[in-house]
C-alpha cells in the first residue's frame, strides 16, 4: 500500500494516536473512509461521461479499430523478425560448441 512497510504503518498509526487521541481517531478515520468513497463515486461516474461522449461521437469504434489495427502490425513485424534474426539460444549453443571444441562434458 503506497509502498509502506508495516513497521512504517504502525509507526504513523502510533503517532497519529499520540496527535489525535484515542477517542478522536475513530471519528477521523471514519471521515476519511466517506472521503475516500466520494472520491470513488466521482472518478467513477467521470469515467462513465468520458465513455458515453466517445461511444455518442462514435470514438469508442474508431479507437478500438485503431488499436486492433495496431496490434496486428506489432505482431506481423514481430512475426518477420523472428523469421529474419537467427535465434540468440542457436547462436549462444554455437558459440560455446566452439570455445570447448573436442573436449564435451561426461555425465
Amino acid at each position: 500500500m503506497f509502498g509502506i512497510g508495516g513497521g512504517e504503518m504502525i509507526f504513523i498509526i502510533f503517532i497519529a494516536l499520540m496527535l489525535f487521541g484515542s477517542d478522536k481517531l475513530p471519528a477521523i478515520a471514519r471521515t476519511l473512509g466517506k472521503g475516500m468513497a466520494q472520491l470513488k463515486n466521482a472518478t467513477i461516474e467521470i469515467k462513465s461521461e468520458i465513455q458515453k461522449s466517445a461511444e455518442e461521437n462514435g470514438m469508442d469504434t474508431s479507437i478500438k479499430e485503431l488499436t486492433g489495427s495496431f496490434t496486428t502490425e506489432v505482431e506481423n513485424v514481430k512475426e518477420s523478425l523472428e523469421t529474419k534474426l537467427p535465434n540468440p539460444i542457436d547462436e549462444v549453443k554455437e558459440n560455446i560448441d566452439d570455445l570447448t571444441g573436442p573436449i564435451k562434458r561426461q555425465f
